[in-house]
């Protein structure tokens, strides 16, 4: 594949899918929008690129009532506590955000408020009477996800009122074959009669569509999803915005009271999206800035017109990406920055059966740290990141790729030259010798390689930049190997000198290259080597100078140890039952 041309805009607005506040996430959330979105960070700024990461907690919504219910707390007090925990594992994993806000805090209420005036104002809101299932013996109306039956399109039995998981079809609650209340199981539902705002998507099908029609560089799994909806049946219908809960936006025509529409709130899925405008400017606020600095980001009266906008997620999350938001934004008819690439994901499978949140089944974010530092999982996650179909974990998957290509590829090369040139020449970069025909031809297939895994990067082919990341790891040992400086080193010291200097600085360049993905051994190793200098290698031959003659530097710990067998097989039955 010919590598794609370097992006053209220095500014970049990357948004990673927000993460439910109930509970802690597994690998399979983190692999599916916020690592391969702080991938795709950590290199554009390592390419010298302005960017903004935004991402946040998904905090309204019945699952949060119900969590903290559970818990014994107020939900407000819940959700503060649970953002600081996600927020911590994130850290944990080095995820880089910028900003990592809550769809509860006041600058989405009343941007959320506001597009909802807008989109009035507009005429895109409809009140509507519908009839809505209430649960006698849980004694409240059940929003959507919270009614279980099986879908009429597939025949999945534990598909949810507002779309079945298994086939991704939206649905309604009445649309359900023998529906059940998800939180008692209790099957006494009756239907009452209760009034909401409904965005009118349908109006804007057209318009959808055609900006949808414009993206011809989108995964198919993105705008297959897309088209999906807009086409299937009775194609994009409008959808209910509101709901009958304590816990959420109040529903507001901006910041004036909406008559008969007191008590209720916005549905989840209208104001979490709205949080990534919030987010920035809660970021601004943040740092003491004005409003100008988080709308040169998302308005294009404001600048950002020159802004690429890019959103990560899993597939489940398509359609509210492609169609509801985009739909809220456009009926605005406000100048607000609509997303340029939307990268979506397949799903992770766990060790034969799927990851679940609800069954506490797989690995969680906060027990893979427990286990190995973050670079293990980072590294086996992108690599083998669900972008064209599911990818499955399993332990002797994961047990080889750390062995093989941390240890024994990367760790091995950083280890192998840093001992030989202490025990040689002394921890500093040695002189003597010059480049030859091998050095040479080093360096023209690095910066072949590297250009190759430039344009994966920009194309965010996640796999596929991993896999040219291993080979360029790989090209080091070739050439140790080759050269032998050891050997060398018996018969003519000058050019081992020479040999072990390329190889010292061809270290400095991993580092450099491999920071998007394992971003703490590219800083420990970069702190061994005794410099700051991370700059891009664009000139190859350069790079391979950064470290100077006689330029000091200790000689690291092993960089990536072993996973045994014992330890593989230990942790296959620690993770095989239920999350408690």
């Amino acid at each position: 594949m010919a590598p794609n041309p370097p992006v053209n805009s220095h500014r970049h607005l990357i948004t990673s899918a927000i993460p439910y506040i109930n509970g802690i996430k597994h690998l399979g959330n983190l692999v599916g929008s916020q690592l391969p979105a702080d991938l795709y960070a950590r290199y554009m700024r390592a390419r010298g690129h302005e960017v903004m990461f935004i991402c946040a907690t998904d905090e309204h919504g019945t699952p949060a009532e119900l969590a903290a219910a559970k818990a014994g707390k107020p939900v407000a007090e819940y959700c503060a506590e649970m953002h600081e925990v996600q927020a911590e594992i994130a850290r944990g994993f080095r995820l880089s955000f910028d900003h990592f806000g809550r769809s509860s805090s006041a600058r989405n209420h009343a941007l959320t408020q506001h597009f909802a005036g807008k989109l009035a104002d507009n005429g895109l809101i409809e009140e509507v009477s519908e009839k809505q299932v209430y649960s006698i013996d849980d004694g409240r109306y059940l929003p959507d996800r919270y009614i279980e039956g099986t879908c009429p399109n597939c025949g999945y039995d534990r598909a949810r009122g507002d779309q079945c998981e298994n086939c991704t079809k939206q649905l309604d609650p009445t649309d359900l074959i023998n529906p059940r209340s998800a939180i008692s199981g209790s099957t006494r539902l009756e239907v009452r009669e209760t009034k909401h705002l409904y965005l009118k998507q349908r109006s804007l099908r057209a318009k959808l569509e055609a900006w949808i029609d414009s993206k011809h560089d989108w995964p198919i799994l993105t705008t297959s999803i897309a088209k999906k909806w807009l086409n299937d049946g009775e194609g994009l219908q409008d959808r209910g915005i509101t709901r009958d809960l304590n816990w959420g936006v109040p529903v507001k025509r901006g910041d004036q009271p909406w008559p008969g529409m007191e008590g209720k709130v916005f549905y989840v899925w209208f104001d979490a999206p709205i949080e990534y405008i919030a987010g920035t400017a809660e970021w601004a606020d943040a740092h003491g800035l004005p409003d100008s600095a988080w709308q040169r980001w998302w308005r294009t009266d404001m600048g950002a017109d020159d802004v690429t906008y890019t959103q990560f997620m899993g597939k489940d999350n398509v359609p509210f990406h492609t169609l509801s938001f985009p739909a809220t934004i456009m009926g605005s008819g406000e100048p607000w920055k609509l997303v340029d690439y939307i990268k979506s994901f397949n799903y992770l499978n766990y060790d034969g059966g799927q990851f679940s949140t609800s069954q506490g089944r797989g690995v969680f974010m906060d027990q893979a740290l427990e286990v190995l530092p973050a670079d293990y999982w980072r590294w086996w996650l992108l690599s083998h990141a669900p972008e064209n179909a599911d990818s499955e974990f399993t332990w002797e998957n994961f047990q080889t790729a750390a062995n093989k290509d941390l240890a024994d590829v990367l760790g091995n090369f950083v280890s192998r030259i840093t001992k030989f040139c202490r025990s040689k020449f002394g921890e500093a970069v040695p002189d003597g010798g010059t480049m030859g025909d091998s050095e040479t031809a080093l360096i023209n297939d690095l910066t072949a390689r590297i250009r190759t895994y430039e344009g994966f990067m920009e194309a965010m082919e996640i796999r596929k930049a991993a896999a040219e990341l291993r080979a360029i790891w790989g090209l080091g040992n070739e050439y140790l190997q080759a050269a032998a400086p050891w050997t060398v080193f018996k018969t003519d010291p000058e050019q081992a000198a020479a040999q072990t200097r390329l190889a010292l600085n061809l270290i400095r360049l991993y580092a450099v290259l491999s920071a998007p993905f394992i971003p703490d051994a590219s800083a420990s190793t970069l702190e061994a080597l005794g410099t700051d200098d991370a700059s891009w290698p664009d000139d190859v031959a350069a790079a391979l100078t950064a470290l100077p003659v006689g330029h000091a530097y200790t000689t690291p710990e092993v960089l990536f140890r072993k996973i045994t067998d014992e330890e593989r097989e230990d942790w296959q039955t620690r993770f095989s039952g239920i999350r408690s």
